[in-house]
């Protein structure tokens, strides 16, 4: 596999869901402390209290990062150690721990990718409203400036909100994830507020003058339908309406798909939802971000009350979370963002596969699953860089097994495993794999997948 000149290949994580430290040097509770808190919300009532415990081990994990060999390293700053009010008083313990991320990256090599929101709200803003307020979106701004001024020279990749559509619909109509609420009108103001703060997030980037480049990630799924029939052709049409096109048209077209505003305008109220936002929800970034796990074949169904439509069960080969794996949906997703909305650059900022990982006797973690998942949509990848898409890095989620939102601790997706009682970590094997692809990509090698198994299986495991 022979990668484009200058391609990154990188890690990635979150703040929440790594960090610990919740309590200590400022930092205040967001909405995912108190939710993880709510019985019956998350996996055996886990929490994000101590998590990876990254925050007091900050550099044996970038010393692993390091020899992993990563070209860059996506990480979230938490929105609560930074401005523990959501606004006004900066907490400068909170500044000075990222401060030392970026320099400890620099000094190892690696480029950073910053996320400035991936879903800690802190709660005193939920308690004003959360994303359902429009003035959550300035607040935002505010809290981007301040980083921006205190961080903005060491950080190449700017990356305003993870995944709004989770944050607005998980959040706020599934209830799955903070803050847990079940309105789709709720969420569909939130996604708004969301949108309106990632344009205010891109001015407030540019008025502060920042070197690097600005964009936004969006969680985009492959949608068809399971029928070449009228009703199940509108049903997949609505659910990548819902999924992509409410999120893509806005930040690309400065407007809302026109047949979900038709649709969801019988359902809820749109007047949130003011026109005169979507310049500034629009405003020009420097690339795209594109979070990849879903493949949905999607059939009508009139008892869903909201979108009349259906997800069918993946068919295997699935994950061990029952994820569809198909390296040619995220080519295809690629592609169809550079054919239908955008030549600006493309960054796969997240992909990766639950797997049951555990310790063998020997003390090495083998997850071959995840090695051929990796190795498949990375090929994707390449094939999509070759037939012209803009494709420039590729990040795999995630570096550390860690606090996987409302699954807890029971689901695994790390290239290093993570044992939470002791914070013993171990390079799994598809993190060795990963660091034989990145140094043949340095060296110019076009290894083939098989010798890069070979030495993987030769080598062994290694443990920090």
């Amino acid at each position: 596999m022979k990668l484009p000149d200058g391609f990154l290949l990188g890690l990635a994580t979150a703040a929440y869901q790594i960090e610990g430290a919740v309590a200590e040097d400022g930092r205040e509770p967001s909405i995912w402390d108190t939710f993880s808190r709510t019985p019956g919300k998350v996996h055996h009532g886990d929490t994000g209290d101590i998590a990876c415990d990254h925050y007091h081990r900050v550099e044996s994990d970038l010393d692993l990062l390091a020899d992993i060999g990563v070209d860059a390293y996506r990480f979230s700053i938490a929105w609560p150690r930074v401005i523990p009010d959501g606004r006004g008083v900066i907490n400068l313990k909170g500044i000075d721990f990222y401060k030392r991320m970026l320099d400890g990256l620099h000094t190892r090599g690696i480029t950073p990718m910053v996320t400035l929101y991936h879903w800690d709200l802190p709660q005193v803003l939920e308690d004003k409203g959360g994303w359902r307020n429009r003035d959550t979106a300035r607040y935002f701004a505010d809290y981007v400036t301040v980083v921006a001024e205190a961080l903005g020279a060491e950080v190449p990749f700017w990356v305003t909100l993870n995944e709004p559509w989770c944050s607005a619909f998980v959040g706020h109509f599934e209830g799955r994830h903070a803050p847990g609420d079940t309105s789709l009108e709720n969420a569909i103001h939130a996604s708004h507020h969301l949108l309106l703060a990632h344009g205010l997030g891109v001015q407030a980037l540019r008025a502060a003058n920042v070197p690097g480049s600005v964009g936004v990630t969006l969680n985009l799924s492959n949608v068809t339908a399971a029928r070449n029939t009228t009703r199940d052709l509108s049903a997949a049409a609505r659910i990548d309406g819902f999924e992509n096109r409410w999120f893509l048209d806005p930040i690309f077209n400065a407007r809302y798909p026109s047949d979900m505003l038709e649709w969801y305008s019988e359902k809820v109220d749109l007047s949130p939802l003011r026109d005169s936002d979507l310049q500034t929800i629009a405003s020009p970034i420097d690339f795209l971000g594109v979070n990849f796990y879903e493949y949905h074949v999607v059939e009508a169904d009139s008892s869903d009350l909201v979108h009349e439509a259906r997800k069918l069960t993946p068919t295997p080969p699935v994950t061990a979370s029952g994820l569809s794996v198909r390296p040619q949906s995220l080519a295809d997703v690629l592609r169809r963002v550079a054919k239908e909305y955008t030549h600006l650059p493309l960054y796969v900022t997240e992909n990766g596969a639950v797997n049951n990982d555990y310790v063998t006797p020997d003390g090495r973690v083998d997850d071959p699953e995840r090695v051929d998942y990796l190795n498949g949509y990375i090929d994707a990848v390449r094939q999509c860089a070759e037939d012209g898409v803009d494709v420039r890095g590729y990040f795999a989620w995630s570096f550390l097994d860690n606090f996987e939102w409302a699954h807890g601790y029971s689901l695994r997706f790390g290239l290093v495993y993570v044992a939470f009682g002791t914070q013993t970590r171990i390079i799994k094997s598809s993190g060795i794999w990963y660091r034989e692809l990145i140094a043949s990509q340095r060296n110019g090698i076009d290894e083939t997948d098989a010798s890069i198994a070979v030495r993987h299986e030769l080598e062994g495991s290694s443990s920090a």
